[in-house]
């Protein structure tokens, strides 16, 4: 048996215990182990793991970076039973990850994106649900601020619409938390289930709510080559743009939307930020700050707010 190989199953085992899903780095890690065994190294140093991460070597610094990261955290683990294991230190392969700039939709836009979807053309009779379903999912989506993970994870248990509330299962760190929901979103979501009841009735089908058309857990891979296509259909991408608008900026302006309702009604932001990160599943609330950047709207409100809070000084 490979101790280190050992050492990195019962590493992640109990990181996943914790709430992490480590998919990334539980695939690296065992490469890892593997490039440690070929070399019949007993423990890690900082050069073993450095020229495991800088593979390939035509990769981007990036990933190299992300490559070194997971061995990292997996040393510091090591380090307490193994005293020979070498910590890289953080400014070997230093890399400062940009986050991609969120795109704003107006209201318009996401008119014009659920049109679209309703609009959808398909050939099959298996393939009849998915205007319904895209519209279902893009209009769920823009109004609740959901990951899309977490969309195509619900099951039909965790939909409660005479509560007016959706039950997240299985988000980051395996956090759960309640949803609630507007009553128009309560009625689009009713008449979705009722036609996916009819297009189901007499096959069998997965439990989760939004399924592919042979009734298994739509792949987001699908969704997001969906959402492109649409995209391109009504503008907000050019034909060949291999960049633009995401699906993911619906949960950004879901939360710039909601800070600048609370600014024109007055009420205290700062005080509700941290309800806004626990409906938005944040385990921190700087990771619901960061949201909050860029906004017009909201620098106009709080320009409006601070003139008014020097109104009649001198």
């Amino acid at each position: 048996m490979n101790t280190l190989y050992q050492a990195v199953q019962d590493y992640l085992t109990m990181r996943r215990d914790l709430g992490f899903k480590l998919r990334e780095a539980g695939k690296g890690l065992l490469e890892f182990a593997a490039f440690m065994r070929q070399r019949h190294a007993a423990y890690i140093t900082s050069e073993l793991a450095l020229a495991w991460a800088q593979q390939p070597r035509d990769a981007t610094p990036a990933h190299w970076a992300q490559r070194l990261s997971f061995v990292r955290g997996f040393a510091r683990y090591r380090s307490a039973t193994d005293p020979r294991t070498q910590i890289p230190p953080p400014g070997l392969l230093p890399f400062q990850p940009r986050r991609a700039r969120p795109y704003l939709y107006s209201d318009e836009e996401i008119r014009r994106l659920l049109h679209a979807a309703q609009g959808m053309t398909y050939r099959y009779k298996c393939d009849a649900l998915r205007p319904r379903q895209f519209h279902c999912l893009f209009g769920l989506l823009s109004v609740t601020g959901l990951r899309l993970s977490e969309a195509l994870n619900l099951k039909l248990a965790d939909i409660d619409l005479d509560s007016a509330v959706l039950t997240v299962r299985g988000a980051k760190f395996g956090k759960e938390r309640l949803v609630p929901l507007h009553a128009s979103s309560c009625n689009v979501l009713r008449q979705y289930l009722a036609e996916r009841g009819h297009q189901w009735a007499d096959r069998p089908v997965s439990s989760y709510v939004f399924v592919s058309n042979r009734g298994h857990r739509m792949d987001g891979a699908e969704v997001r080559r969906t959402f492109y296509a649409l995209s391109r259909q009504i503008g907000l991408r050019g034909a060949s743009d291999s960049h633009g608008p995401r699906l993911h900026d619906l949960r950004h302006r879901f939360a710039t939307t909601t800070l600048v309702r609370w600014y024109q009604g007055d009420q205290d932001p700062e005080r509700l930020l941290p309800v806004l990160s626990a409906y938005l599943g944040h385990v921190h609330v700087a990771d619901t700050q960061w949201y909050l950047n860029g906004s017009p709207e909201l620098m106009r409100e709080a320009m409006r707010r601070l003139e008014h809070c020097w109104e009649g000084r001198p």
